[in-house]
């Protein structure tokens, strides 16, 4: 009698694009995606179409008006009128092209002095910049506010901007990007006589490109977007930011009129950060990877 051996039978393998895997793939993978997008962009897009609504379109229920009528911008003449977007435009801007600006140069500086630069308690310092990550800005507005108007900053653009130059976030995020960069480059170049500052701008700002755009990026939205420090530090008009400044529209108008107004203003104060988005958001995923190192 004679035994064959046979082996393993082999593993049939449906085709990828069979209708069970064709499900799989929708169900768990894009489905969750179009869920997660119509989440962040569908309000978007109804606040864009509210913004060009009258106001009997506004309070229609009939699925005809979900479209505007017309894109006549009525709604944003009248913001205009009410509020002075160029003025508030150019707070917001200054403030936050500086407040941004020295948050990064600090992050940047902060960064390099934890990894490279030798000082005693390096590792206890750290550790604090982390622990301010965990504390909720709300809870030094009091501190602030005190410091701030003792010094004579209520209605300044430095009383604005000093309170939140501090960045944990840009620190620990460039620290952890620092830490991944080739030692070989930068003793090479302390060999050749290169300083701190030199290897700085000449080789890690270079290098680091992507991470510091990123750290710009998250600096930029949030000086943007920021309303409670403004609100509470800012009471002259002429020095309220666009975020705060939507607070004279709901002033200025009532009733169901305010509300293509109020939509209209806050289109204008989302717009610009979007195209700052659009434009720096190939950045953002590298910039965050280049980070992910084990300390």
């Amino acid at each position: 009698m004679t035994l064959t051996a046979t082996g393993p039978e082999p593993v049939t393998r449906a085709h990828p694009l069979a209708p069970r895997n064709l499900l799989s793939a929708a169900v768990g993978s894009y489905l969750p995606i179009v869920l997660a997008v119509a989440v962040v962009v569908l309000p978007l897009v109804w606040m864009m179409l509210s913004s060009f609504k009258t106001p009997t379109e506004l309070l229609s229920r009939d699925l005809s008006s979900l479209l505007p009528g017309s894109l006549a911008p009525t709604n944003y003449v009248q913001a205009a009128r009410d509020v002075p977007f160029v003025r508030l435009f150019l707070n917001s801007a200054l403030v936050t092209v500086v407040g941004a600006g020295l948050k990064v140069l600090l992050a940047i500086s902060t960064a390099y002095a934890l990894v490279f630069v030798r000082f005693p308690a390096k590792k206890l310092i750290f550790a604090g910049i982390l622990v301010t990550l965990m504390v909720p800005p709300q809870v030094s507005l009091l501190p602030n506010y005190i410091l701030v108007t003792g010094l004579g900053g209520a209605d300044t653009y430095w009383g604005i901007i000093l309170p939140g130059l501090g960045t944990g976030f840009g620190t620990f995020l460039l620290r952890q990007h620092f830490m991944t960069l080739p030692m070989s480059i930068l003793e090479a170049a302390e060999i050749d006589g290169a300083g701190h500052w030199r290897r700085l701008t000449r080789i890690v700002v270079p290098i680091s490109a992507p991470s510091i755009v990123t750290v710009a990026l998250v600096s930029i939205v949030f000086e943007w977007n920021d309303y409670l420090w403004p609100l509470v530090i800012v009471s002259n008009p002429s020095m309220m930011t666009l975020p705060v400044g939507l607070t004279l529209l709901t002033n200025n108008e009532n009733g169901i009129a305010a509300y293509g107004v109020l939509m209209a203003g806050s289109v204008a104060v989302i717009v610009p950060v979007l195209i700052v988005f659009a434009a720096l958001q190939r950045y953002v995923i590298s910039g965050l990877t280049q980070g992910a190192v084990k300390d």
